[in-house]
């Protein structure tokens, strides 16, 4: 065997490594999941589907066994047949972040939503996160000033604490996170918008960034009819970006409105994919996404900054019991109800007193502080239970000190709770402004 033919038979036993495929083919497709030829690329991964008509849409990958990956459809607007190419883009792991976004409006890809160009950002995080160890996240020990008068007096927020606000339609609540997102001294305002109407969005960021703080403001904006892959990713966008401000030891406050429409468009995957619907439709899916999503926020285990996170709970029927209340508000470090009938009397914010809680306010208030608010909360009880019979006519004053207190100052509280939408309320003005009541 001469040298040359040693060398090429050499050369055919070398063991190249495997061709890893990035693309496949559209075999299958089923509403918004399309099924195409398996190929390696992770849960979560973005890819481009050339359609019939030669336009790329956007897909993501939700799931895949052996004999397919099962992408769901990012646009809605699509001509996807049999045989369309699919190929990998992203894997979706990391978003691109930094201070460029402040005072800026951005989709769940970070595409710039105000028609500004958006300069290049040098820093990345995790979509999903990192794992932080629990045993060493820092307690909550300061109070965070949300420019409420009746949540920073009666219902104290601390800064890496985590609240949902529940509430039924037309009570008020986008008022309320208005004037929280303008008014609250935290150092960066991060507010996700999913699944709201095109309308309010846009009335939402127009009142927001008309104000002085609009710099520290960033909105990330899906609304309800964008694909519910989007909402999820939204969310997960939101939250990745408070998390890299907590990381420069900041300390930030997520608004999320509405965690329910997060939930609706988790259902409404899971069940595209088969998975067996539960209470009120919803897959296990959901239930375990919802603390997931939670439980990122908070305090930090590496340095000084926080999340302190509000998570809109939109109670259907005005039915607090609810599925997605029920699994949230047994995470959540409280929740804030807002009441229909408050609303209807023209009680703006429309906070049921009797019915929100704040549980870590009493490790961050003074007992004189905390016994004030307890008076406060049984004068309220008190009265409205007997509203009726008082309005009847069927109580005599002196037969009950309580009710009788209740009465007297009624007019008080209901003043002390009232606050327009263009009014600050800080901190220790509110807390001096309650302890007035009762000297």
């Amino acid at each position: 065997m001469n040298f040359e033919t040693k060398l090429l038979d050499n050369i055919s036993q070398i063991k190249r490594p495997k061709l890893i495929v990035s693309s496949g083919r559209v075999n299958r497709f089923d509403g918004n999941v399309l099924y195409c030829d398996p190929f390696p690329a992770p849960i979560g991964s973005l890819c481009n589907v050339l359609d019939q008509m030669g336009k790329e849409i956007l897909a993501e990958v939700v799931s895949f066994d052996k004999n397919h990956n099962m992408l769901a459809i990012l646009e809605s607007s699509s001509h996807i047949v049999t045989g369309c190419k699919v190929s990998l883009l992203d894997d979706g792991r990391y978003i691109d972040v930094d201070d460029t976004l402040l005072g800026r409006v951005t989709d769940a890809f970070g595409k710039p939503l105000d028609d500004k160009p958006l300069e290049p950002i040098n820093n990345k995080w995790p979509l999903m996160g990192k794992a932080m160890n629990p045993l060493k996240r820092s307690l909550i020990q300061k109070p965070l000033d949300v420019g409420v008068r009746i949540i920073n007096s009666l219902l104290t927020v601390g800064q890496g604490q985590r609240l949902g606000i529940i509430a039924g339609s037309g009570v008020g609540k986008s008022v309320l996170l208005g004037m929280m997102s303008k008014y609250t001294d935290a150092d960066v305002v991060v507010i996700a918008l999913i699944g709201e109407r095109a309308r309010e969005v846009g009335a939402m960021v127009n009142e927001l960034f008309n104000d002085e703080t609009a710099k520290k403001i960033t909105v990330v904006a899906v609304p309800a009819d964008r694909s519910p892959l989007m909402r999820i990713r939204a969310a997960n966008r939101a939250t990745a970006i408070a998390e890299y401000f907590r990381d420069q030891n900041k300390n930030v406050l997520l608004i999320m409105d509405s965690l329910t429409r997060i939930a609706h468009a988790k259902r409404e995957i899971g069940l595209s994919l088969g998975e067996t619907a539960t209470t009120k439709g919803y897959p296990a899916s959901v239930i375990s996404m919802i603390p997931n999503l939670i439980e990122r926020t908070g305090t930090s285990d590496r340095g000084e900054g926080s999340i302190t996170s509000f998570y809109t709970i939109l109670a259907d029927g005005d039915d607090n019991n609810d599925p997605v209340v029920d699994t949230a508000r047994a995470i959540l470090d409280g929740h804030i109800v807002l009441s229909r009938s408050n609303a209807q009397m023209g009680i703006y914010p429309a906070v049921d007193v009797s019915h929100s809680i704040s549980r870590v306010m009493n490790d961050l208030v003074t007992l004189e502080h905390s016994n004030a608010t307890k008076l406060f909360r049984k004068h309220i009880s008190t009265y409205i239970e007997n509203k009726d019979l008082v309005l009847m006519g069927g109580y005599t004053p002196g037969q009950d000190k309580d009710l009788d207190d209740a009465i007297q100052i009624w007019p008080k509280l209901i003043e002390f709770i009232s606050q327009s939408q263009d009014q600050k309320a800080d901190f220790e003005s509110s807390k001096s402004q309650l302890l007035q009541l009762y000297k």
